[in-house]
């Protein structure tokens, strides 16, 4: 049986997709998480040994029979069949609207589509992926193949062995060669750390990786540490071989050591460090350019073997340019700062952070700096996040930094007098605060701006984008003398920029939100789900399919996904005019007290957004409170002098009689005219 399974995996292609909609990881516990983060490992052991097995078949067709007699090797053909059909549907049941595209099943044999997926064992083995790929994910990908998993039954075990010992050769392999290539002058000590560490995980008697990783902690300062590796090394080879070091070890052995014993040395002298080389990819002057440089420094990594950084996250948003050369720096701040180094790359923002290990805890820091005047922070945070929950890394920290950053930075260069000149993008950004104000001179300011962007660069998607989001609110402020023209203009808007830029997940967003109110329900989610494919950590366009889906008529899953907004944008500046659609999802929910409470904060950050007034209204009116809603009428009728139920009842885009009928009803009891 393992031979036929080998036989498929040499052969089969591993090319997982741009943005994998589902991360498996098999080394270590069993995790299985969604592209929106939600948890969908099946529970019970055969059913997630089942897709371990698919898994570590490369995406071919593995026969039914086969992982049937496998996973119940102690009863009948026929029982078996009937076990692993039941551990099929809790995969698929597991896997939820997700298993149309991942599983394909049919009379004898089940597939799993490999390549819309993230393998952390496949990416590992598959031969065609580079060294620097294989080096970040020896970094991430730790711990045994499936632990836990031995004993769901006794064929299962004995395949599981033979698969840890063919991984363990495979990446001790690719290991071994990355990291004769990296052990060299000038290389990272940091991540030649991770490399030989891991490599030593694999076999403790490596004195290859043992002089790299004595090398690799002299240069950062921790002779001592270097030394016991040699102790540490000298014993493994003692107990498993019977054999002392090699003289080549032994001479970096006795030089570290007597490098440690001079007094007044500078404590990283034992070798070049990063900082002490030249680097004319990062000090070369940039060329010049309109759009904001945000530069991501490679996070000061103290004793924790997964240096990561946002910058790959960052680079799906729109609004301005990683510049991914700054991620490779090891240069300490102040140094940067005292060399010009951020002016000459023409960076105005930074993203600096430091990773530490406490106990069973990594504690995270990390703060944006704004570079334009003067280097300053505006904005930090810290998380802690326990080593067990290290594979959540993206899901519980990366997606939080990023989340709150785009925004931020969107609202500082959103203020006026930020700079004194200002290309197509600056003028967006001008425009994006005055969007927000729903004050019909601002707004129109705004709309105006925009359309200089455009006339300066045509082309520019994000340009063509915040004009068809400006219209989608020209209509929602009772703006708009003909709706389904204005709507025609928004997709058509939408259209254009995703022509321009095909991975535009705020286009594709906004077009999925003039779906729902044009009541096109199931393209609408179609497309918010191809948007948060495309970038999962776009705060704002998580609130505006919450919205949708209470238009739908799904309050409890529009509350989810808001929870999702909130959880990446805390600090959002425009959190007061999102918090709406919390208010939308209470009154769909018939929970009017608290639609209330929050509605009442929602018209108090805002005073002329109109749509903040009608579900705080409305719920009002289901509470009885017709006295307490009627200074809130008369604000809404001042704003929108023809508003009555009936204008309400047809433009509204309630998928459910119940809920047009509910909401109609709430407005009336708190007196909005019936025509």
């Amino acid at each position: 049986m393992n031979t036929v399974v080998t036989a498929n995996i040499a052969t089969h292609v591993y090319r997982p997709a741009a943005h994998p909609i589902l991360r498996i990881h098999l080394l270590g516990p069993m995790r299985a998480t969604s592209y929106l983060g939600d948890d969908v490992l099946p529970r019970a052991k055969k059913a997630r040994a089942a897709l371990a097995y698919l898994c570590l078949a490369f995406g071919a067709p593995v026969p039914r029979a086969r992982i049937a007699s496998m996973l119940w090797d102690r009863v009948s053909a026929a029982q078996a069949r009937t076990s692993f059909r039941q551990a099929l549907s809790e995969l698929t049941s597991a896997m939820g609207p997700l298993a149309a595209e991942l599983i394909a099943t049919g009379r004898a044999t089940v597939r799993l589509n490999t390549n819309a997926c993230w393998v952390d064992a496949l990416a590992l083995l598959e031969s065609s992926s580079s060294h620097s790929s294989r080096t970040d994910l020896a970094v991430m990908c730790g711990g045994e193949l499936l632990e836990g998993l031995d004993e769901v039954s006794g064929i299962f075990g004995q395949w599981l062995a033979r698969e840890r010992i063919r991984l363990k050769e495979r990446l001790s392999g690719s290991l071994d060669v990355v990291l004769q290539q990296m052990n060299r002058p000038g290389c990272d000590p940091n991540q030649v750390s991770a490399i030989a560490r891991r490599l030593i995980s694999f076999d403790p008697t490596h004195q290859g990786a043992s002089r790299a990783l004595m090398r690799a902690l002299a240069k950062m300062g921790e002779r001592e540490q270097a030394l016991r590796e040699y102790e540490r090394c000298r014993e493994a080879l003692m107990k498993t071989l019977h054999v002392k070091p090699s003289a080549e070890s032994e001479r970096l052995h006795d030089t570290i050591r007597a490098r440690s014993r001079r007094k007044g040395e500078p404590a990283a002298s034992a070798g070049p460090t990063q900082s002490a080389l030249p680097d004319r990819t990062i000090d070369a002057a940039a060329p010049e350019r309109s759009r904001l440089r945000v530069g991501v420094l490679s996070f000061d990594a103290s004793d924790c073997e997964n240096d990561q950084n946002p910058a790959a996250a960052l680079a799906r948003f729109r609004w301005f340019d990683v510049i991914s050369p700054v991620a490779t720096m090891q240069r300490p701040l102040a140094s940067l700062l005292s060399n010009d180094v951020f002016q000459r790359q023409q960076l105005d923002y930074a993203v600096d952070g430091t990773i530490t290990k406490q106990g069973q805890k990594y504690h995270i820091s990390v703060r944006l700096l704004d570079l334009s005047r003067c280097t300053r922070p505006v904005w930090s945070d810290r998380f802690e996040l326990a080593i067990c929950e290290l594979h959540r890394l993206n899901e519980l920290v990366t997606a939080r930094i990023v989340g709150s950053i785009d925004p931020i930075i969107l609202f500082i260069e959103g203020q006026p007098k930020r700079r004194e000149h200002y290309g197509a993008t600056g003028l967006l950004f001008l425009a994006i605060p005055l969007i927000y104000s729903m004050e019909r001179k601002k707004f129109q300011e705004a709309g105006d701006l925009i359309q200089r962007a455009l006339g300066i660069e045509p082309d520019n998607s994000m340009a063509v984008t915040l004009l068809a989001y400006w219209h989608v609110w020209h209509v929602g402020q009772g703006w708009s003398s003909d709706m389904a023209k204005t709507f025609s203009t928004v997709e058509r808007l939408c259209k254009r920029a995703m022509d321009l830029d095909p991975e535009n997940s705020e286009a594709i967003g906004i077009y999925a939100y003039t779906l729902a109110w044009k009541r096109d329900f199931d393209r609408a989610v179609h497309f918010f789900d191809r948007s948060l494919r495309l970038n999962p950590n776009l705060a704002y366009i998580w609130a505006l399919s919450a919205a949708a889906y209470c238009y739908i008529g799904e309050p409890e899953n529009a509350l989810r996904r808001l929870g999702r907004y909130r959880d990446l944008a805390p600090l959002d500046p425009y959190y007061g005019f999102f918090e709406n659609a919390y208010t939308i999802a209470y009154t769909f929910k018939h929970d009017y007290e608290r639609a209330v409470v929050v509605g009442r904060r929602v018209v108090k950050a805002n005073l002329a957004f109109i749509n903040g007034y009608k579900p705080l209204i409305a719920s009002l009116g289901h509470l009885g409170r017709r006295e307490e809603a009627t200074p809130y009428v008369e604000k809404l009728l001042s704003l929108e002098p023809d508003f009555t139920i009936e204008k309400f009842r047809k433009a509204y885009p309630f998928k459910l009689a119940e809920d047009r009928d509910n909401y109609c009803k709430g407005l009336r009891l708190a007196g909005i005219p019936r025509r």
